[in-house]
């Protein structure tokens, strides 16, 4: 059965990085677009990457992660990873991954063919 799984969450202190992990199974996530997601309780969700599945013609970081994150591929591991740094508390939130065969546009309309549960990240001292 097609799957999402991401990991590594966790807690980290102000200033300090992390890298999330986003791994398929059932399915070749080379052939899908990927986004990363956050929400926060009680906060709408919020489209933090997204990587095209030729990353040369699209891969982006928006809003608050511009600058802070970088999204990359690694096909031989059906696995995307999202590098984020500079971590502030309000970026406390679940971050999910998803794909989506038809690209990034679609991913950012919220239509997504795979989801996975998310992995939390809590950024505090």
């Amino acid at each position: 059965q097609p799957r999402l799984v991401e990991s590594g969450g966790g807690l980290v202190q102000p200033g300090e990085s992390v890298r999330l992990s986003c791994a398929a199974s059932g399915f070749s996530l080379e052939n899908y677009a990927i986004g990363w997601f956050r929400q926060a309780p009680g906060k709408e969700r919020e489209e933090v990457a997204c990587i095209g599945v030729r990353p040369e013609y699209y891969t982006k970081s928006y809003k608050s992660m511009k600058g802070r994150s970088t999204i990359s591929r690694d096909n031989a591991n059906n696995a995307v990873y999202l590098n984020m740094n500079t971590l502030k508390p309000e970026d406390t939130a679940n971050y999910y991954c998803v794909a989506e065969p038809n690209g990034c546009m679609v991913i950012l309309g919220l239509k997504w063919e795979y989801w996975g549960p998310g992995t939390q990240v809590t950024v505090s001292s």
